[in-house]
């Protein structure tokens, strides 16, 4: 019941997101999606219901259980889909953009749970707050509110109390940041003619919804009969089964000696991306993988994204984090004025007609989710002339250079590694990635400018 509510809670509030972008010109005029309408509208019921002392059925430890959990069925959705040929004919082309937006991301991966965690100490004390929790800005801002949950989830079995709810409250703020800068950004770069490539958006991107006679596309096509299974539901049984098997993995990687196995177990949603390969070259293998429908598979991506950016909100209790606010929100600042500048600096030095776009993706992607980069993408690109949404979503196998430094913080979050040694790691890690810059010609001269 409490699930359920929960889950009931969330969807009026997405009703009502859609409603207000629909009716408040600002609303409109910004872009901002239903679901981080629906987030900020759940977070103050949330809040307004305890103080209050209203009985709302649910409670903000379930949403942050959601959070969790959509996070890991997402990540298996997302590898469960297949790679079309023609992207991978491009992938190849794109190479260069590829690399370059991984290597920044991976910088910032690095660089900014060092300021963070400075800062925290710097002012922390005033508020009873350790430096360690500046180590969760990067999982919040560069990977989201699953990844902070997830994370800040491992830090509290290492005895770092509402580690979770400090994660969440840090991808809350990154999600905000991604468009309330992200945006007007764009509406610069349209303005000064750097964005080349804008063309006008239509009344039903403003808006945020299709009129009956825009409804010109069906969604999927069937891959089942529906006498038999319906495809949407063939296509959540392939999701729960992966889910499965994740946990199953879970457990053997658990039995690793150490920190790394506890953490390692912990990370369920990598684990879900290993089952659900598993299961697709299964599929592949049997000759079955014609069950699979990729445009459904995305859809189902975008209805987890979607819960998952209004539970984050809702999983935000102000009783329990109101003694961290102050540092918080002075840390998520400083974070998001590094992350403009590092983006900005970088963006336009990659070497392409693209840089533009490229700069407010990844901007986007270190401060939310990749599904934020492309939405302001879309606002300088409305019809992907260029490549960059396929550049951000292919950089995820780059991302995977970041392995370092986040068994550094684990290792700092379990009392393996002290503070400094931690730092002094991550420092190298984000020398590393400079040179890996500089050797792929990544960083090279300046192909526009905001002036």
């Amino acid at each position: 019941m409490s699930f359920m509510m929960a889950f009931g809670w969330a969807s009026i509030m997405l009703c009502l997101g859609v409603f207000l972008r629909a009716k408040i010109s600002f609303l409109r005029n910004m872009l901002v999606s239903a679901s981080i309408i629906a987030g900020i509208l759940g977070f103050i019921f949330v809040n307004v219901c305890y103080n209050l002392q209203i009985n709302f059925g649910t409670e903000t430890e379930m949403y942050t259980l959601i959070v969790d959990n959509l996070f890991t069925v997402s990540f298996i959705s997302i590898s469960l889909t297949s790679t079309s040929a023609a992207e991978k004919n491009s992938s190849k082309k794109i190479f260069k953009g590829v690399v370059a937006l991984g290597l920044i991301w991976c910088l910032l991966y690095a660089v900014t749970p060092v300021i963070a965690a400075l800062v925290i100490f710097v002012i922390g004390k005033a508020f009873n707050m350790d430096a360690v929790y500046g180590m969760l800005i990067q999982f919040a801002f560069c990977q989201g509110p699953g990844q902070a949950a997830t994370y800040g989830r491992i830090f509290e079995q290492y005895g770092w109390k509402d580690a979770s709810m400090a994660a969440i409250t840090f991808a809350a703020i990154g999600f905000a940041a991604a468009f309330f800068v992200g945006i007007p950004a764009a509406k610069i770069g349209i303005k000064r003619g750097i964005a080349r490539h804008c063309g006008q958006i239509d009344e039903s991107i403003l808006k945020g919804y299709l009129k009956k006679d825009e409804q010109t596309e069906y969604m999927v096509k069937d891959t089942t009969c529906s006498s038999n299974i319906e495809t949407l539901a063939f296509h959540f049984a392939l999701v729960g089964g992966c889910y499965i098997l994740a946990v199953g993995l879970s457990k053997a990687l658990g039995l690793i000696p150490g920190f790394l196995g506890t953490s390692m177990k912990n990370m369920m949603f990598m684990n879900g991306m290993y089952a659900a390969y598993i299961v697709k070259s299964i599929m592949k293998k049997l000759k079955i993988d014609f069950l699979q429908e990729n445009v459904l598979q995305n859809k189902i991506t975008g209805w987890f994204s979607d819960y998952l950016i209004v539970c984050s909100f809702m999983a935000i209790s102000v009783n329990v984090i109101s003694k961290w606010m102050v540092p918080i929100l002075i840390v998520s600042v400083i974070i998001t004025i590094v992350t403009f500048i590092v983006c900005c600096y970088f963006g336009c030095r990659i070497g392409g007609s693209n840089d533009f776009e490229r700069t407010l993706g990844i901007y986007g992607t270190c401060t939310g989710t990749v599904p934020s980069g492309i939405s302001l993408i879309r606002i300088i690109d409305p019809d992907f002339q260029t490549a960059t949404s396929v550049e951000l979503g292919a950089c995820n196998i780059i991302m995977m250079c970041s392995t370092p430094v986040y068994i550094l913080i684990l290792a700092l979050a379990s009392g393996s590694l002290s503070m400094e040694y931690s730092i002094i790691g991550l420092c190298l890690c984000a020398a590393v990635y400079l040179a890996a810059l500089k050797l792929t010609k990544s960083w090279g001269k300046k192909t526009y400018s905001w002036k």
